[in-house]
């Protein structure tokens, strides 16, 4: 099989980090997530994946909250058959796949043009595809307002600059009307520590946002109300980690604060 090689930026090499984490996870003798789709995807990538520097904790925490809020969205749409999923950075995640949802949900996978343009090269289209840059208005228009909607963002927040996050939070639940907000909620030390990953840190990311209070979106104006905190170190899936991440992962888990400090599912309803 010919391996395709992509000509990306910086930032949009990021996507490549997840996307491998979730190949090498199936690579484990007990995987987390299981997402054979992802591993047959960076099999199909002319890209050396080593000079990523992917360390065990970031492929079961990768895998671990993929996993998490595949749940999220499978149960918001086992409620709501004709809803509407909102995939914001999905890069080359395999979501959509994963939860194969019924053919009266109708979803979108955002990113930026030239990213959304791969997808249709490795996956197939399961998905409407919506090219845009998230830090810019007028993106929201070809979604239907009249239907529930699950949003799902995957490690986009630290990468958006200032308020931006909270700003599209607000124009999404004003358009969009009712339904569920799904993150992986980075705190504020969280988010400024990955700047130091060497992938991350070679890109230059100043902008790094997070926040320590899960409730702190309720007050960003955008009609949420929180469902739900999971703080993954409490997650049963730790007993698959490889050791002696799955005994510091336990240690954390005796303490709230230093469990926010890895990763947490945040679930808010609007």
């Amino acid at each position: 099989m010919q391996r395709l090689r992509l000509d990306l930026d910086p930032l949009r090499e990021t996507l490549l980090l997840t996307l491998y984490a979730r190949a090498l996870d199936t690579k484990l003798p007990h995987p987390i997530l299981g997402d054979t789709y992802s591993a047959d995807l960076a099999d199909a990538i002319d890209y050396d994946f080593t000079k990523l520097k992917i360390k065990p904790s970031l492929v079961c925490s990768t895998a671990l909250r993929a996993k998490k809020l595949d749940e999220a969205v499978r149960a918001f749409v086992a409620g709501h058959p004709d809803a509407v999923v909102v995939d914001l950075g999905c890069g080359l995640d395999t979501r959509v796949l994963r939860c194969d949802p019924p053919p009266g949900v109708d979803w979108y996978d955002v990113d930026f043009p030239d990213v959304v343009d791969l997808r249709p090269q490795f996956l197939p289209e399961r998905s409407l595809r919506i090219g845009a840059d998230l830090t810019k208005a007028g993106w929201l228009d070809s979604l239907p307002r009249d239907r529930p909607a699950m949003i799902v963002a995957d490690g986009l927040l630290p990468f958006l600059p200032g308020d931006t996050f909270q700003r599209m939070t607000r124009e999404l639940t004003t358009h969009l009307n009712r339904g569920e907000l799904a993150i992986n909620g980075y705190t504020r030390f969280a988010a400024w520590s990955m700047k130091y990953h060497p992938t991350i840190k070679a890109i230059g990311i100043t902008a790094a946002q997070g926040f320590d209070d899960p409730h702190e979106p309720e007050t960003w104006n955008a009609g949420l109300t929180m469902v739900e905190e999971q703080l993954l170190t409490r997650a049963p899936e730790v007993a698959d980690f490889p050791q002696p991440l799955r005994a510091v992962t336990r240690l954390m888990s005796h303490s709230t604060a230093l469990s926010r400090q890895g990763t947490r599912i945040l679930r808010y309803r609007f």
